[in-house]
């Protein structure tokens, strides 16, 4: 029973990740919580607390979803560096895509914008995901220096922020529905910042 009731835990996470990463926190409400988890008021609180709750949980599986994307993207790449760069273009491209998520933009920045004004807890949950985020993009940029991809003058923790910065404007470029041949320019270019840091061979 206690497997079961794990399983239906995650469904409806994911189902409200579904919801929240569309509409956002204030574009949600219970009805439409009700009807896409398929749960009942009483059902909703005693799983999940609150609105608040459910709300924290969808964004910190959201967050993770995406940290286990990159990790299996980059397993297919012997190049660190390589590896990111066919991520961003990865990102360019999927966002090129209408039909590819509930929303283009990530919902952490989403949350981040909505939030930071209306409701603090939020808002500080999704900027330390931010931050979560910009370390393990430094941490890679490390191993990559380390390995000799990079220079050794390349400063990793400022290199993380610009690619997430990058990452971040790629996908909310996505909400301007651009053509996908624009968002894969887009996301060459964004690669190609890589290659000033690169050593040479």
């Amino acid at each position: 029973m206690a497997r079961h009731a794990r399983y239906d835990r995650k469904t409806a996470l994911e189902k409200a990740v579904g919801l929240f990463w569309e509409k956002g926190y204030h574009g949600s409400s219970m009805k439409q919580i009700e009807q896409a988890l398929d749960m009942r008021p009483g059902s909703i609180y005693a799983t999940f607390g609150s609105k608040d709750g459910l709300f924290s949980e969808a964004l910190a599986a959201y967050a993770e979803q995406g940290g286990r994307e990159l990790a299996v993207h980059l397993k297919n790449f012997d190049s660190i560096v390589e590896g990111l760069q066919d991520y961003l273009r990865s990102i360019a491209c999927s966002c090129g895509d209408e039909h590819a998520a509930p929303s283009r933009a990530c919902m952490i920045v989403k949350t981040l914008l909505e939030s930071s004004n209306t409701h603090p807890a939020l808002a500080a949950q999704a900027n330390s995901i931010l931050a979560a985020i910009e370390h393990s993009i430094a941490e890679l940029l490390e191993q990559a220096r380390a390995r000799g991809e990079l220079v050794q003058s390349a400063d990793s923790r400022r290199l993380a922020r610009l690619l997430q910065a990058q990452i971040m404007g790629l996908r909310s470029m996505g909400e301007r529905n651009l053509d996908p041949e624009a968002m894969q320019d887009l996301g060459d270019d964004m690669a190609a910042i890589l290659d000033r840091y690169r050593t040479q061979h």
